[in-house]
């Protein structure tokens, strides 16, 4: 700067240009001292650059040759870049098929299920499906279809598995007929080995109890799997012959529906609703079964049916009850009990209430007997049922009254009133052996010889016998004591001879044209039947072990029955007498103006004398053993003497003090006083 500012570098360019020239010469002088040395080296990169060419000639043509050789290991090495990259897709589609295809095979397995309605097994499979395997591979569109159809498929599952219990339900209302037969002959089989083992108490180890027959029978059920491929329905049973053994009434049936259903809305978390429309359509069938025909009164078989509908409804119910956890309950069953038990016996009450035949009455009772004997052995409380029977008792009693009404009406019209004639010993033997009767007297008697009585005594006396055994049989099998069975017997026996008999007996002595000979026999018959009312005591002692000395032991009432029948056809014998007097007064015809008295008594009165002489004929030769003949037929005679003859007196001062009757003459009374010294002759 301080050049170019000033003025010298004229001068400066000197020195500069000076400076150079000192360079060249010390330049010049170092290059002449190694001229030699650059002349040399000169000459050996000649020789280099000779070399380098021959170099290069050579790595030119090694480069071609390697370029020419290089070409098919670079088509080989693409080659294997590109199989490479195969190999990678194919490994990583092989890996994605691998997670891919159990989904398909899973989806695939479960659209089988489907088809071949193995719902439980679909739901399980779904389940799977859904928690272990979409998730691996939920970014797949088909994977996205499936679980979109997932729901679906559980709604499908739903409502054909409810299908399917639907068509249980339907199947077990129509087979509870038979399901309650069957559960009906097992009862009466058990019932049937307890008496036989009651009998003979040895015999007892060969059989199964009915609990374990339905313990075991409850197991073979619970060893089931709910995913049971069957569908539900009622099995096929033959009838088989009393000596087979029956089926129990579960075996009938296959359950498996309500299982699977059960189980499959369980999984579902839909156990409640599940168990709620159970529940609500099991109580529809239930009204349904409690309701009677209209013509169930009319056959053994309409009862039996209604029974047999009951008791499947319930066997079902009960083995629901004890092979499902809480589909039903206690609580739900003792209702549905108590609903069944108060329909039941109403039904029951009406029904039996049309029935008039004794024999169907019994056998409806051995039916309700058996019914409830069936229950009892599920578990069932039955006392009411018991209750009711004795309600029924009393009406098996009235029908009993009215076909014995019938029975001795038929006896007492079809006798001859006349003492039974006796040939030979069989004969005698026969009577006496139907009917308490001893006379020695009559027994020293050469054949032929005759009974007091006539036919209708041992005819009543064994129908009443008859009465007494119908009594017993429906006293069997209600679980009574023998006190209250001899206190039934005995009031339903004081009932048909108080009424039944006695009604008959007096409409016998009441009927017009009863002649006189046949009221003195009916006197003589029931004097024999009062006595043979001990014999009948007796025989209700024998036949149910309670001592007649027992308290609280109704007595019969048979002697006073036959006490009024006696004193009936005794006043029927006086008033008959009676009204004949009557009839032979009315022809009386008294001239109570005649100056002069006849010359004997009146033939009215004649002929009146006449016919009560012939009329106590028949007292006095009435046949029969002596004390029959003197104390009742003496004792009759007399009466009815003594009536006839009041009856005579008082009639005839009638007769004088008519007020018709003004005046009479002396004549008249002469007449008259005739007459009455005549009736004292």
């Amino acid at each position: 700067r301080s050049v170019y500012d000033g003025e010298e570098h004229g001068r400066f360019m000197e020195k500069l240009e000076a400076r150079i020239r000192n360079h060249d010469r010390e330049i010049e002088k170092m290059c002449n001292f190694h001229y030699q040395g650059f002349v040399d080296s000169i000459t050996e990169l000649l020789k280099v650059r000779g070399e380098a060419q021959k170099l290069k000639n050579q790595v030119t043509d090694t480069n071609r040759k390697l370029q020419n050789e290089g070409k098919e290991l670079i088509i080989a090495m693409e080659e294997l870049k590109q199989c490479r990259l195969q190999q990678r897709n194919i490994s990583a589609t092989v890996d994605k098929l691998t997670l891919c295809l159990p989904v398909l095979e899973m989806y695939s397995k479960l659209r089988e299920q489907m088809k071949s309605k193995r719902h439980y097994p679909a739901l399980k499979t779904l389940e799977h499906l859904e928690h272990t395997y979409l998730p691996q591979v939920s970014h797949y569109r088909f994977c996205k279809i499936m679980v979109d159809n997932i729901p679906k498929l559980r709604e499908e599952i739903k409502e054909v598995s409810m299908s399917d219990l639907k068509d249980f339900l339907e199947s077990i209302r129509k087979h509870s007929d038979k399901i309650g037969e069957t559960a009906m002959k097992q009862a009466q089989q058990q019932r049937n080995l307890d008496n036989i083992v009651s009998q003979h108490p040895r015999i007892s180890g060969g059989k199964k109890s009915k609990k374990e027959v339905c313990a075991s029978s409850d197991l073979e059920v619970k060893n089931t799997s709910p995913m049971s491929e069957q569908d539900s329905g009622i099995l096929d049973v033959e009838d088989e012959d009393e000596d087979e053994e029956v089926p129990g009434a579960q075996d009938l049936v296959d359950f498996s529906p309500v299982y699977r259903c059960l189980h499959i809305y369980s999984v579902l978390d839909a156990r409640e609703t599940f168990e709620n429309y159970y529940r609500k359509q099991r109580r529809k069938q239930a009204r349904l079964v409690l309701q009677p025909p209209s013509n169930m009164h009319e056959t053994l078989d309409g009862y039996r049916k209604y029974f047999n509908q009951i008791v499947g409804f319930f066997v079902v119910e009960d083995h629901i009850l004890h092979t499902t956890q809480g589909l039903v309950n206690r609580a739900y069953i003792d209702e549905l009990w108590e609903m069944a038990l108060s329909k039941t016996i109403a039904a029951l009450r009406t029904h039996s209430s049309y029935c008039s035949d004794p024999s169907l009455v019994l056998d409806l009772k051995n039916l309700i007997v058996l019914f409830a004997d069936t229950l009892q052995g599920y578990g069932f409380p039955v006392n009411q049922l018991f209750d009711m029977l004795l309600e029924i008792q009393d009406q098996y009693s009235e029908t009993l009254l009215k076909k014995w009404s019938g029975v001795f009406r038929n006896i007492l019209d079809s006798d001859n009133y006349s003492p039974i004639p006796v040939t030979n010993e069989e004969v005698y033997k026969k009577i006496v052996g139907q009917f308490p009767f001893q006379d020695a007297e009559l027994e020293k008697q050469p054949f032929p010889k005759k009974f007091p009585f006539s036919e209708f005594v041992p005819k009543v006396y064994n129908q009443i016998k008859e009465f007494i055994y119908a009594c017993l049989k429906f006293s069997e099998d209600l679980h009574l004591s023998s006190t209250e069975v001899d206190d039934m017997i005995r009031k339903s026996t004081n009932l048909l001879l108080t009424r039944t008999l006695s009604n008959c007996l007096q409409n016998v002595i009441k009927r017009k044209n009863v002649g006189l000979t046949e009221l003195v026999q009916i006197i003589i018959n029931t004097t024999h039947l009062e006595k043979s009312c001990k014999f009948l005591e007796e025989f209700i002692t024998n036949i149910t072990n309670v001592l007649p000395e027992t308290v609280h032991t109704t007595k019969l009432y048979g002697t006073t029955t036959f006490k009024d029948a006696r004193h009936a056809a005794e006043e029927e014998i006086y008033t008959n007498l009676n009204q004949k007097i009557d009839q032979f007064l009315q022809l009386a015809d008294y001239d109570w103006m005649a100056m002069e008295p006849g010359s004997k008594a009146s033939d009215y009165l004649v002929d009146l004398i006449g016919f009560l002489r012939s009329t106590f004929a028949v007292f006095t030769h009435l046949p029969g053993d002596v004390d029959v003949h003197s104390t009742m037929s003496g004792k009759v005679a007399q009466t009815a003497c003594m009536s006839a003859c009041k009856h005579l007196s008082t009639s005839l001062m009638q007769l004088l003090l008519e007020a018709e009757v003004r005046q009479l003459t002396l004549g008249a009374l002469q007449q008259f006083n005739l007459d009455v010294e005549e009736c004292e002759r």
